[in-house]
């Protein structure tokens, strides 16, 4: 029998430029690809996306007291109550959902979410009072946000001008005036702040961000809340949808204010006024990722650090104790951040993601480690669509077919990865889903 004759030649394209030799080329490749460092299956798609759902709900917790603390609390001496945001707060209509927004990017509404107002009134332990709620722990866990904060308030020199604003003659002018305002008529802590004026000016900045960490989270939750609609629709087709929609939702609220007003007896204090012009991609959401997500600091309780011995970094910038490297330990000694967001997440698990946890490892009894290895999993997908996004703005297509600006790409993801190469990256483990 004669073989049959070919009709056309084949022809076989070369890559435009060598494979990587990274450690992790495999994630490189497929970041090139248009990829997440993710692996893309529905699993996963599952996770990440459940974790979104159960995460936003206390995140509308969180933007709406953070705020409530930076814009009416303030400088109170004995904040007792500033876990308690005041209805007004919990009413404030989020500026990306419901009616009124301006760009709606969840289809719900814009007040606090039916989920989070039903567990503020009967918690794990039934109806009782707030204050009862709060001194048994049935709560939401605003430590959590504050471990954040602290750690964009501690961790500096990663872009934007925020921080340096705060120590500019114009903010000082500003938070003066606030101060003088808010203890008018107290000779007592007007006295000393006469006395100390920089231990209040350094109250004043910690406000300022937790108004600036505020404002990231309002955006945030809609977002998530969105994604998770969009799921149950089957609207993702995998992991790379879902970081997409990321890049896209970043770009989108890129140029959102971020601002810092203080309200005193009905008058309204601009310590960091809106036309500084401090947007949110700049100044809320790379710090935010710089600090929570890669660098932290040690946590109180899972293990001892010999500061002189050089256990802990001399430089800022080594730290590495963030989400991306964190080992999972549910052990809620000292108030460790990551134990308190895993209960916080616990209460608003979406059904499909009990099913999943209920068939791994020891069910019910693990649960929280699971779904903090599952939050690991998606904030490598956040992470993700960060790159991307700085990709986008700062080099070239991934489809672009000149050699040079594709190998300035190639190298941009290979300087990406080396943040990865520490020991304690979970870079690896996220490879497989036998990590649980």
């Amino acid at each position: 029998m004669t073989p049959p004759t070919a009709t056309a030649t084949e022809t076989i394209t070369a890559p435009l430029i060598p494979p990587s030799t990274h450690r992790y080329a495999d994630v490189i490749h497929r970041l090139e690809a248009g990829g997440s460092m993710l692996p893309d299956t529905p699993e996963n798609l599952m996770q990440i996306i459940g974790i979104y759902k159960a995460y936003a709900v206390p995140m509308d917790f969180y933007w709406r007291d953070l705020l409530y603390i930076a814009e009416q609390v303030f400088l109170d001496p004995l904040p007792a109550f500033k876990y308690f945001p005041s209805q007004e707060y919990l009413d404030l209509p989020n500026s990306y959902a419901g009616d009124q927004s301006k760009l709606r990017i969840w289809r719900g509404g814009e007040k606090a979410h039916p989920e989070l107002l039903a567990f503020m009134e009967k918690g794990e332990t039934g109806k009782m009072s707030k204050l009862l709620h709060h001194l048994w722990h049935d709560r939401i866990n605003m430590e959590f946000a504050e471990a954040c904060m602290e750690a964009m308030l501690w961790h500096q020199g990663m872009g934007g001008r925020f921080y340096d604003y705060l120590a500019s003659d114009a903010y000082r002018v500003n938070a003066d005036r606030a101060i003088k305002a808010y203890f008018r008529g107290n000779p007592l802590m007007l006295g000393l702040y006469r006395l100390f004026p920089e231990m209040f000016m350094e109250q004043v900045k910690k406000m300022s961000y937790y108004a600036n960490l505020g404002l990231f989270w309002e955006v945030m939750a809609p977002v998530f809340f969105e994604m998770s609609d969009i799921y149950d629709e089957g609207g993702f087709k995998g992991v790379p949808d879902a970081m997409n929609f990321l890049v896209n939702g970043i770009f989108a609220v890129a140029g959102r204010p971020i601002y810092h007003h203080v309200f005193i007896k009905g008058e309204c204090f601009e310590i960091i006024p809106k036309s500084e012009g401090f947007t949110w991609l700049y100044e809320a959401a790379l710090p935010y990722v710089e600090a929570v997500f890669y660098r932290t600091a040690p946590f109180r309780g899972t293990k001892s650090y010999n500061a002189q011995a050089y256990q802990v970094p001399a430089d800022q910038a080594d730290f590495h104790y963030g989400i991306l490297y964190a080992d999972v330990f549910p052990v809620g000694s000292a108030g460790i951040p990551p134990t308190l967001l895993m209960q916080d997440m616990l209460h608003f698990l979406p059904p499909y993601l009990e099913e999943l946890y209920k068939q791994h490892k020891r069910g019910d009894e693990d649960k929280l480690i699971q779904l903090g290895i599952t939050f690991q999993r998606s904030m490598y997908n956040v992470t993700s669509a960060v790159i991307q996004a700085l990709r986008c703005a700062l080099l070239y297509p991934l489809d672009d077919t000149d050699p040079v600006h594709l190998m300035a790409n190639r190298k941009f993801f290979e300087a990406q990865m080396d943040r990865f190469l520490r020991p304690e990256a979970r870079l690896p483990q996220i490879q497989t889903q036998d990590y649980r």
